[in-house]
């Protein structure tokens, strides 16, 4: 019976390399659900949903990519991957809360709510040319639309963790590539040649950094030293497609390891080339302000709490605004204007790179105009301060500031102690000042002044 069926969806024979060498199959390894570990209780209700109607409506449906790898993990995905050898047209068809997207994989929305199940057809062979796919001169795929089997979508993904297929059909995983033994031994192994899968797609170098640093796997030499060559390619990729890059591996869970990692790799200066220019400078505390920062993100995620993107951004390029106003200051420009014409300097610098939404820059904009704020303690002035959406953010924002080296303590101290204090507390912070508050004197009218 399960002969029957994976002859029906194309499971034959297959050969292809990964990055430890020639990898060669009679097919794939077919493991049972008696000897994984993948329960559909760990597979969100949604996903499940979608598996299940392709199936009845005779599709083959699979869990495919970092859900499965994280499930054998032991660890709790958010998303799920559903791969089909339906066509987008046809899932379209079989959901009526469908969208399609995507122009270079064409890719289906099944929509459940705010939940979005994402459904994609099995990509096929690369051997002939074809309308449907198109490289750069670089070597980049810019369009693959061209669809095929099961048997061929394997080779086309990028690592052997991420090819395991979980079957609706029977609860069993299909795997070609060893990816199963790997995810058992944490080894990290890419399907085909690393120099020739990184220029297809140059995202596979971050990739490969975010999928090593979340399961806590070792980055082989034969992936990490064709990153340093290749580096400069991430500088091709579009810019709101490394955004989306950017936000996954900085809410991985492990944002600090990734950050460590590509500065190793030397493809942090490709991402944040402003801010890789003040790492190289000892004038201020910036590698130090971004491990705490990325270190709190990881711990807020570990606690499930919420992060904002808004700070990331914030804690990324705050350096080279400073370093920036100050250039602007030798010239003669007064502080104010100087640091609200660095700050639109370098959110313009870094959208050159990564094209950040509007509404994450301000959020950004606001903290870094709040830490001018903060420094200006004028009686009632205090309070409103408070009031200010982004005040708390603002204020967490110049604790780190403080930790990382920057001489702000006292400012922080203050604050830390105003929010925490009642009102005759509060009363006597202001007063520690030895701010008084000044009135014009009252002009008094002279003995000799006529009507």
């Amino acid at each position: 019976m399960i002969r029957a069926f994976l002859k029906k969806v194309g499971l034959l024979p297959n050969k292809s390399t990964t990055s430890s060498g020639p990898l060669s199959h009679q097919g794939p390894v077919i493991i049972p659900r008696s000897e994984h570990g993948i329960s559909r209780t760990g597979i969100s209700e949604n996903a499940l949903k979608v598996l299940y109607r392709l199936h009845k409506h005779g599709f083959g449906a699979y869990l495919v990519g970092g859900g499965v790898r994280d499930l054998l993990l032991g660890l709790h995905p958010k998303d799920f991957d559903v791969v089909t050898d339906a066509t987008p047209d046809e899932v379209r068809r079989v959901f009526r809360n469908c969208r399609l997207i995507g122009r270079r994989f064409r890719l289906a929305h099944v929509f459940f709510g705010s939940d979005i199940v994402e459904v994609a057809t099995f990509r096929g062979k690369m051997d002939e040319p074809s309308d449907d796919i198109s490289h750069s001169d670089k070597g980049m795929i810019l369009r693959d639309n061209v669809y095929g089997n099961i048997a061929q979508d394997v080779w086309r993904r990028d690592f052997t963790i991420n090819a395991l297929y979980y079957n609706i059909a029977d609860f069993s995983i299909v795997d070609y590539t060893g990816g199963y033994a790997d995810i058992k031994a944490k080894r990290m192994r890419m399907i085909g040649q690393p120099h020739e899968r990184y220029r297809e797609d140059p995202v596979r170098m971050l990739r490969a950094v975010r999928f090593a640093c979340k399961v806590g796997f070792e980055l082989p030499k034969e992936l990490v030293q064709p990153m340093i060559e290749m580096k400069e390619l991430i500088g091709h990729v579009s810019a709101a497609r490394l955004f989306e890059e950017m936000m996954k591996m900085f809410h991985s869970g492990a944002a600090h390891d990734v950050y460590e990692h590509l500065l190793r790799n030397e493809l942090f200066g490709e991402l944040f080339p402003v801010t890789n220019e003040c790492l190289q400078q000892p004038s201020y505390p910036t590698h130090e302000l971004l491990k705490i920062v990325f270190e709190n993100t990881d711990k807020r995620i570990k606690e499930q709490k919420p992060v904002t993107p808004s700070f990331i951004v914030a804690a990324l390029l705050w350096h080279p605004i400073c370093v920036r106003a100050e250039q602007y200051m030798k010239d003669g420009m007064t502080f104010f204007p100087a640091r609200m014409l660095a700050i639109e300097d370098m959110i313009r610098a870094q959208a050159k790179r990564i094209s950040i939404p509007k509404r994450i820059v301000q959020g950004a904009r606001d903290i870094w105009l709040l830490q001018m704020r903060l420094v200006r303690r004028h009686g009632k002035k205090v309070q409103l301060l408070m009031t200010e959406a982004r005040f708390r953010a603002a204020f967490d924002f110049l604790e780190i500031r403080a930790k990382s080296g920057e001489p702000v303590q006292d400012l922080a101290t203050w604050w830390k102690e105003y929010i925490e204090g009642d009102n005759e507390i509060r009363r006597n912070l202001i007063k520690s000042l030895g701010q008084k508050k000044t009135r014009r004197p009252r002009r008094k009218k002279s003995d000799t002044q006529h009507d």
